[in-house]
């Protein structure tokens, strides 16, 4: 785990060109306003925890921070409220040449990343998608989908802890995604691995811990568990900061099977594998569509997206939280991310599909969130 840092200079004589970049996109840390009495104004982070003022004789350092002199509150920049933050910076002496504030996050908690909060709007490139418009509070995700060796880790506790599930999960290994588990079985593991961690559960059902049967009325609370994703949520972090995509790599609108573990075809132009059917790495027999056992492949084996998660496109589809909207729908709940048994349209980022919760399916698994304070 490291710390992210974001930063920006300035001088008291290069007031006026930083004050005119001043405003920032998604992620960049601006310096609003710096006088000569040394009152320094900027703009907050979502993500940051505290941040810190560092000094050099040059804009290119070496920085130094004020850890040794009267000033080294300087250091511990609390993130306070609201979008701007002020301090005083010491303007006496030689060395006090060049400014910077930087802002530090919090290590994310193991196996996860951080999602940075904010909106993401854009036109998907396929008319059937349209456009769309996502805000999302910053949130921590699971880089890989939950495997088959932590859904067993969970349920053992769980099952000794007054949970019950009608489904033991299946995988084709322990470092494979977990399948076969319903809708209602995954969200009770959620309440089971936030209570065997020390986190309050998420899900109640009028006002109990959901821990046995399959409830429809089931609420999702802001408490800060572990829990299932809302589509929207999803869609943000699989698009990886990229704008107007179709696939959550950087570099391609194209899927491959060098991409991704998914079901290839000609149908659409956009599906530009060289190998056709399911993928060849993980099948006997490729134009088998409906082999005897599901083809996952180990979690982590192709590029992760923008935001360092894995397997956004392919392999098991994910479960998340919400009923399906549409008219005569409103029985299923939905899943993102395609499968290995998903061709090419159902892998984009912006499609979303939805099924029954009481079945476990074979294609269908999924991966948590923690909530991130603002």
């Amino acid at each position: 785990m490291k710390n992210m840092q974001m930063w920006r200079w300035v001088s008291a004589a290069l007031l006026l060109t930083m004050c005119g970049m001043a405003g920032s996109r998604a992620q960049e840390l601006a310096i609003q306003s710096f006088d000569g009495t040394g009152q320094l104004i900027f703009t907050a982070l979502p993500t940051a925890e505290k941040y810190r003022v560092e000094w050099a004789t040059t804009p290119s350092g070496p920085w130094k921070d004020f850890t040794e002199t009267a000033d080294a509150a300087l250091n511990e920049i609390p993130k306070g409220e609201g979008g701007t933050i002020t301090c005083s910076v010491p303007m006496d002496g030689p060395n006090a040449a060049f400014y910077r504030v930087v802002a530090v996050t919090a290590p994310a908690p193991a196996g996860m990343v951080l999602i940075p909060g904010g909106t993401q709007t854009g036109t998907n490139p396929d008319q059937d998608l349209g456009a769309y418009n996502l805000t999302v509070n910053p949130f921590h995700m699971d880089q890989y989908e939950v495997t088959q060796a932590l859904w067993e880790t969970v349920c053992a506790w769980a099952t000794a802890n007054g949970y019950s599930f009608d489904c033991v999960g299946a995988s084709q290994a322990a470092d494979h995604p977990v399948h076969s588990v319903n809708w209602y079985d995954v969200v009770k593991w959620c309440n089971a691995r936030s209570e065997m961690e020390g986190l309050p559960p998420v899900y109640t059902v009028k006002g109990a811990v959901y821990k046995t049967g399959q409830k429809d009325d089931v609420t999702q609370s802001a408490e800060a568990g572990y829990r299932l994703p809302t589509a929207t949520e999803w869609e943000y972090a699989a698009r990886g900061g990229k704008e107007n995509g179709r696939f959550p790599w950087d570099d391609a609108d194209t899927i491959q099977h060098s991409r991704a573990n998914y079901n290839s075809s000609d149908v659409n132009d956009y599906d530009t594998s060289q190998t056709r059917g399911l993928h060849p790495s993980y099948t006997e027999d490729p134009s088998n569509f409906f082999p005897t056992e599901a083809c996952t492949s180990p979690v982590g084996s192709f590029a992760p997206n923008g935001y360092g998660l894995y397997d956004m496109a392919g392999n098991v589809s994910e479960w998340c939280f919400e009923w399906n909207p549409k008219p005569g729908s409103e029985d299923f709940r939905l899943h993102c991310g395609g499968s290995w048994v998903s061709t090419s349209e159902n892998c984009r980022v912006g499609h979303r599909q939805s099924l029954w919760p009481g079945i476990p399916y074979r294609h269908i698994g999924f991966r948590t969130l923690l909530p991130r304070s603002q």
